[in-house]
């Protein structure tokens, strides 16, 4: 399994090459690179000129950190056609990017309307009629999540729309941050991740407050938020345990879903390598250089059990330092004993 961190808490402070060295002093091997305004900007053709891609090649060989995938936001889902075809081109760069970078994984949402969810599920999968062909030769690896504010936000259909078309090159991103979105309030992150099953292959790493529950989140006007998620939908990035969302159930089953190891398998159910466990912490870049490492950590610890190792080899040093210890204390014992025998016979004879 691959350790990710989703750079888009950075992308806005800093330069490219400053950016990969801050991921790789917090520790992580991987990048998740969202969507940027050199690279992959939201909704536009993608750009990243030959100084963009020196610039950025340069600090990944610097530091040995590697993207582990690329996010895109294009309108595939329409409404119109004419988004949706200036969408198809934008997809077909930046698979053509992706490649070039031997990037294996590219995450992404539906992008479509809540109001006008039968077209976009419709241009949606017009969408994919000319794009999974594309896919499948390169042998990438495309993860759909749901969406808060898009024509579908619920997790069980989101993995029925992926598993329909039955591919080893489709996955489901499950974004924690999203959970109340997925089963409109009830949060039972269980019952969600287990539906997804082997389509799962992706998991975004952060918390958020309930919208469901009364003054979690207040919009004004206060009637936008009786009038229903098509008028207003708001959702946050925050740290994990600054929210609502139950992480423990989160670890708790992917761990019974074998989520680190399913992808090393020779049966390993998708293409793109290793499943990913992103953290994506937005909004607070001040707070990162505590919240960073310490997410990375607390992924590390409940999915890869390296606290446990590491006790392990703490436990194993303590031993052999001990054991070092008794066995000096014994041999000092005996040189001093014997030390002390032989001044006791002088003692006799004087």
């Amino acid at each position: 399994m691959k350790i990710a961190f989703d750079v888009d808490v950075l992308a806005k402070q800093m330069d490219i090459n400053t950016m990969v060295h801050q991921v790789a002093d917090w520790g992580y091997k991987y990048i998740e690179q969202s969507p940027h305004p050199r690279i992959n900007p939201f909704y536009k053709h993608p750009l990243f000129s030959e100084d963009c891609e020196r610039e950025y090649r340069k600090a990944l060989k610097e530091t040995g950190v590697e993207i582990s995938s690329f996010i895109v936001v294009y309108r595939w889902s329409g409404p119109t056609e004419e988004e949706r075809q200036f969408a198809v081109r934008n997809w077909k760069r930046m698979i053509e990017i992706a490649v070039d970078m031997g990037v294996p994984v590219i995450n992404t949402e539906f992008s479509g309307d809540p109001n006008q969810q039968e077209i976009c599920n419709g241009m949606w999968f017009k969408s994919m009629e000319e794009l999974l062909p594309i896919i499948e030769r390169e042998g990438l690896r495309v993860e759909i999540q749901s969406h808060p504010y898009d024509f579908c936000e619920l997790n069980n259909e989101t993995c029925d729309l992926v598993k329909s078309f039955r591919s080893k090159n489709l996955g489901v991103v499950y974004s924690a941050a999203h959970t109340f979105f997925y089963d409109q309030g009830k949060g039972d992150v269980h019952s969600m991740l287990k539906y997804a099953g082997d389509e799962l292959t992706h998991v975004l790493f952060a918390d958020t407050f309930n919208q469901t529950l009364d003054c979690r989140y207040i919009a004004n006007p206060p009637s936008l938020n009786a009038r229903g998620r098509a008028d207003v939908t708001i959702h946050q990035h925050l740290a994990m345990g600054e929210g609502d969302v139950d992480f423990d159930g989160i670890f708790e089953t992917l761990r019974g879903m074998d989520f680190a190891n399913k992808q090393l398998k020779k049966d390993a159910p998708k293409v793109g390598g290793d499943n990913i466990a992103c953290v994506s912490y937005f909004g607070f870049p001040e707070k990162m250089n505590i919240q960073a490492p310490e997410a990375r950590e607390r992924i590390e610890r409940e999915l890869l059990g390296k606290i446990k190792q590491i006790n392990i080899v703490a436990r194993n040093n303590l031993a052999t330092i001990f054991t070092k210890i008794i066995f000096h204390f014994i041999l000092n014992f005996k040189i001093i004993f014997n030390f002390y025998q032989k001044v006791k016979v002088r003692e006799l004879y004087v």
